[in-house]
């Protein structure tokens, strides 16, 4: 079973990297962008098909390791 699990900062939390690469996009002439937030994306393969188990897996591993709650935030996708 593949999952995508993507991390974000959580909108109250300064983004200083997004902020540097909405800049760095204007200098480069691409126009339109207003805003820029960045984040994490992992591409999880998992043993098994149940997905209520993968799930619980996955959140254990986002609240353990790959995100830090605190400041941020995670969603979980699953591959159909």
């Amino acid at each position: 079973m593949k999952a995508r699990v993507i991390v974000t900062l959580k909108s109250a939390v300064l983004d200083p990297q997004g902020k540097a690469i909405e800049g760095a996009l204007r200098s480069l002439g691409v126009s339109g962008v207003q805003s820029v937030r960045q984040g994490k994306v992992f591409d999880v393969e998992l043993a098994g098909n149940d997905r209520a188990s993968a799930e619980g897996a996955l959140k254990e591993a986002c609240d353990k390791l790959l995100a830090n709650t605190v400041i941020e935030t995670y969603k979980v996708e699953f591959a159909e």
